[in-house]
């Protein structure tokens, strides 16, 4: 009988152990593929203008493609900062800033708008400037919206069962609106994803999502602005314009978070050069990269 009874418990002890030891061992896998599968990852950055010290926000590069898009849609249309803030925030809540083709019932998109409640076709809702452009025209339409709390505006146009969660994301939505607005100069940096595309960088390619994000007054033609030595665009910035220096400084990051999805190798303006390698430094006297005319994005070779 002593034999018999302790049998079963050896058998079970037997077991526990041998699941313990498997648990273990898959744990150990999982913390190892994490630690290779971030070690080096892409990612963008945005912090104080120039580098220095404050608050900084680490998304990774089709966050910030998709938030590059919303701020040009948003300036675009002639709205200010906060009305970009309030809308990466919404972008941050209901889809991580992601351009996501499912969710709750027939949602779909950065800002998860449902074509049976009139927000557009799939087709229209899955391009992320309709959708940013659906957004901002409701949030238009808002009274006083700018004064609003931003959990109030959001509200208003998003109609979401949990309002108090866009709060959360304020602080980095609004970090980043000053960066994509061009407020915070060379704030903004990346080290884009290796890109799976074969063949350089492709110039008319950077021109037509320049203008689907910014409009067609970007570029007036295509002789005059945008068209550069092969493997280059260049975008020219008004004099002119209220804030030049900001617009300038908007198509630079516009160009950063793009980087990777368009193959820009080198954004530079102002006196100042980006590469993915380096992030932003100052250009060497006398390169030619020193103006403030226009924003020269060099292409893949």
């Amino acid at each position: 009988m002593p034999r018999t009874s302790s049998s079963p418990r050896r058998s079970r002890l037997f077991r526990t152990a041998a699941a313990f030891a498997v648990l273990v061992a898959l744990a150990g896998y999982l913390a190892l593929q994490y630690l290779s599968g971030h070690k080096g990852a892409p990612r963008c950055t945005v912090g104080p203008a120039g580098g220095g010290e404050g608050r900084t926000y680490e998304l990774s590069p089709e966050q910030a493609a998709n938030a590059a898009t919303i701020s040009a849609v948003g300036t675009t249309r002639g709205l200010p900062e906060r009305a970009v803030t309030i809308a990466l925030a919404t972008a941050l809540q209901e889809s991580a800033l992601r351009n996501i083709d499912h969710g709750d019932r027939d949602s779909l998109g950065l800002f998860q708008q449902r074509p049976s409640q009139g927000w557009g076709t799939p087709a229209e809702i899955m391009d992320p400037v309709y959708s940013a452009g659906k957004f901002y025209e409701h949030l238009a339409e808002v009274p006083g919206y700018s004064r609003l709390p931003l959990t109030v505006a959001a509200q208003k146009v998003q109609k979401s069962g949990f309002p108090q969660a866009y709060a959360k994301h304020e602080p980095d939505s609004a970090l980043l609106a000053a960066a994509l607005t061009g407020r915070s100069p060379a704030s903004l940096t990346c080290s884009p994803a290796p890109t799976t595309a074969e063949g350089p960088g492709d110039a008319a390619e950077v021109r037509s999502d320049l203008v689907h994000a910014f409009g067609k007054d970007l570029l007036p033609s295509t002789g005059s602005a945008g068209a550069s030595a092969a493997g280059a665009v260049s975008v020219p910035v008004p004099a002119e314009a209220d804030d030049a220096a900001g617009r300038g400084w908007e198509l630079a990051h516009w160009a950063v978070a793009r980087s990777g999805t368009l193959r820009i190798d080198e954004v530079s303006y102002g006196g100042r050069v980006w590469t993915a390698d380096t992030g932003w430094r100052t250009a060497r006297e006398g390169d030619g990269r020193a103006d403030t005319t226009s924003v020269r994005m060099r292409l893949a070779q």
